[in-house]
């Protein structure tokens, strides 16, 4: 250690780098986006850039949630601790997974409990079950919190891929025989983030057999459960048997445009939920009650998500056949606001894209469109209907100049 350096640095825990904490030169893709996009925009002064790799809602939560927030926020009762959460929004929620979801017989004092958002819903999961050297199985792509938090506490992380053949499902027979010995969790999120697969009935039986046959604890995150295109939502719950094996993450950030309000809630097996409320109350003391009223009168309004589905729908809808006009082999999703497609591999006539990221960083500086580029199985960029646009006729100018920007050139796939 230098004269220079404090001995904080050689006290950092191995889990985030040790004694390099901070010495990283990496730059991780959304830094390398953020750079990208500002210097695009220096460089092309006056030139508007759409940003379509934006990942939450681009509109506020609906004027009667913000009101009754503004209501009850004046009220006395409303202003302490909530702790594993009040009563009124418990029994929302049962009620809202009947509703939209045709899930019956949760009672809100034993199946549910409230969390601060989904993503503090996944990082605490494994405190719950993982001591070292047990694993949680992992898609990917996909949301990594459950995994980082695993690995933290001296679990593993293992990845199931999610390729385009298997319609974005893991194929969970290919899973190897000690890994299975040791596995304790298997985190599942669908409709998925980034591909937009949607879940079948079938393929949540295999998994409810799946984890009886191998005494696995399934944690299905559904934060975009509401948001589909085909038909109607489908929970993990609603399947025979996924009762006695797990639970669910529900979120009302992407559903109710929440996201900054932080409210979600986990139901599901009485053992799971208790062991979740146990820790949660060495974590945190609850979510502002005036927000879970708001949250709990949303929860009861399902027509709200489906306004906002319409809306993602139209937006998703444009946006597929725009990509298709220029090449991309492009379709819609299942769910969720992105749209997940192949990366081209080069332009016809010029350069190649050693990647996707490559190719994301080509559209930013040439053609200042952002997109999420994915890596971790083949090459693939994601969309987001949740760019800025101030109504249809904008969504309409949006595309049609997206689409004359891609169109100066050729695509290979």
């Amino acid at each position: 250690m230098s004269e220079q350096e404090s001995y904080i640095q050689s006290l950092f825990a191995d889990r985030i780098g040790g004694n390099r904490f901070g010495k990283d030169t990496t730059i991780y893709k959304f830094e390398k986006i953020k750079r990208a996009k500002r210097a695009a925009l220096d460089a092309n002064p006056g030139k508007e850039l759409f940003d379509m790799g934006v990942g939450e809602p681009d509109e506020m939560a609906f004027p009667e949630a913000v009101k009754t927030l503004q209501l009850e926020a004046a009220k006395p009762e409303n202003r302490g601790y909530s702790d594993n959460g009040i009563e009124e929004f418990k029994i929302a929620a049962v009620e809202y997974m009947e509703n939209v979801f045709g899930v019956k017989g949760l009672d809100p004092s034993k199946h549910v409990n409230h969390t601060i958002g989904a993503k503090p819903g996944l990082a605490l999961t494994p405190l719950i079950f993982i001591n070292p050297g047990d694993v949680t199985l992992m898609t990917a792509p996909g949301y990594p919190v459950m995994g980082t938090h695993t690995e933290y506490i001296g679990g593993e992380s293992v990845s199931l891929k999610l390729e385009e053949a298997n319609n974005f499902l893991p194929d969970l027979k290919s899973i190897d025989a000690d890994i299975k010995k040791r596995a304790k969790l298997l985190c599942l999120n669908y409709p998925n983030n980034p591909t937009g697969a949607k879940a079948t009935l079938d393929f949540f039986k295999e998994v409810v057999e799946f984890a009886k046959e191998n005494e696995i604890v399934v944690l299905q995150d559904a934060a975009y459960a509401a948001l589909v295109y085909d038909n109607q939502p489908l929970s993990f719950l609603s399947v025979p048997g996924a009762m006695e094996v797990g639970a669910e993450l529900h979120s009302l950030s992407k559903s109710y445009n929440m996201t900054g309000w932080r409210i979600g809630f986990i139901a599901g097996n009485e053992l799971v939920v208790k062991g979740f409320a146990n820790v949660k109350d060495n974590i945190d003391s609850g979510q502002f009650a005036a927000i879970q009223k708001a949250a709990a009168y949303c929860l009861r309004h399902p027509e709200i998500t489906q306004e906002i589905t319409k809306k993602y729908k139209r937006r998703l809808s444009k946006l597929v056949e725009t990509l298709q006009s220029v090449g991309f082999q492009a379709s819609m999703p299942g769910g969720t606001f992105f749209l997940y497609t192949k990366a081209p591999k080069g332009l016809k006539g010029g350069r190649t894209f050693s990647s996707a990221e490559d190719f994301s960083q080509y559209m930013i500086t040439e053609h200042l469109i952002s997109t999420v580029p994915w890596d971790n199985v083949g090459g693939f960029v994601r969309f987001s209907a949740t760019f800025a646009a101030k109504g249809e006729e904008d969504e309409n100018r949006i595309m049609a100049e997206i689409k004359n920007r891609l169109s100066k050139q050729t695509f290979e796939f």
